[in-house]
């Protein structure tokens, strides 16, 4: 290893923060899953972005309105009811992702 990458390369213990190597195990772990859940996570919202677009497809199709205002205050209400106020601020960017280009 060069003197270079001697200074630039951490520790288990530095990367994660923790005081002990047992620690720093358990973050690593933990982070790892968060890793997946994150993807999981962004691959049901890609899913929830197509499911919309067709909702909004037939809606406009059918001469309807591309946004249906009611629907996205039950749906805000339901994140806030679940997650408390964040959970308004996610549904939020969901609805905005959802929504495509206004």
């Amino acid at each position: 290893m060069t003197a270079t990458a001697t200074a630039t390369a951490t520790t288990p213990v530095e990367k994660t923060g923790a005081r002990t190597p047992e620690a720093a195990g358990v973050i690593e772990n933990a982070r790892e899953r968060i890793d997946a859940l994150d993807d999981r996570i962004i691959g049901l919202v890609q899913e929830r972005m197509a499911v919309s677009a067709v909702i909004q497809e037939a809606r406009i199709t059918s001469g309807g309105r591309r946004v249906n205002l009611s629907r996205e205050m039950e749906i805000l209400a339901h994140y806030r009811d679940a997650l408390g106020k964040p959970g308004t601020a996610l549904a939020m960017t969901l609805l905005e992702l959802s929504r495509g280009r206004v």
